[in-house]
């Protein structure tokens, strides 16, 4: 970059951020399209790139997979087909595999191979802390004998 990010390098251990951000930048393309499936290989090859980031939900979306097997369509035959391509296809350019997955499918992507996986977005931590917040407001609530029962919540048990 041209323009020094001041505040950053006035932050203590970053004071020679301009100097190496560069050498640490990662190249990823997401692989979450029936047409990245099937052009995998090129995708792959392209140079200069260093990670293939596979998005399941919006992967099984495109290839029609929600369609024939409802909900449960990121753990098929078809997907993990995909999954084994991107797989194979990062081995052979030397690539890292990274995923997006939530807590205890995080499995699925590790037996495979995978090494970055983000671990959620931003509204599975906020309802999945609220879930644990309102759950402990009712243990409480029991503790003082007070009744408290919150609103009705589509996102919150």
């Amino acid at each position: 970059s041209v323009y020094t990010p001041l505040r950053a390098n006035m932050a203590p251990g970053f004071g020679d951020y301009t100097l190496n951000a560069n050498k640490n930048v990662v190249v990823a393309i997401q692989i979450e399209t029936a047409d990245a499936i099937a052009n995998i290989e090129e995708i792959a090859a392209t140079p200069g790139l260093d990670m293939l980031f596979v998005g399941r939900f919006d992967l099984g979306l495109s290839l029609g997979l929600h369609e024939k097997y409802g909900l449960s369509f990121v753990n098929t035959p078809e997907m993990d087909e995909a999954i084994a391509k991107t797989v194979a296809a990062a081995k052979k350019n030397n690539l890292i595999l990274g995923g997006f997955t939530f807590g205890a499918k995080m499995d699925y992507f590790l037996e495979r191979g995978f090494t970055f996986l983000s671990t959620g977005n931003d509204l599975h931590h906020i309802v999945s802390q609220a879930t644990t917040n309102v759950a402990a407001l009712r243990e409480l609530a029991k503790k003082y004998e007070k009744t408290w029962n919150g609103r009705p919540s589509k996102c919150i048990e």
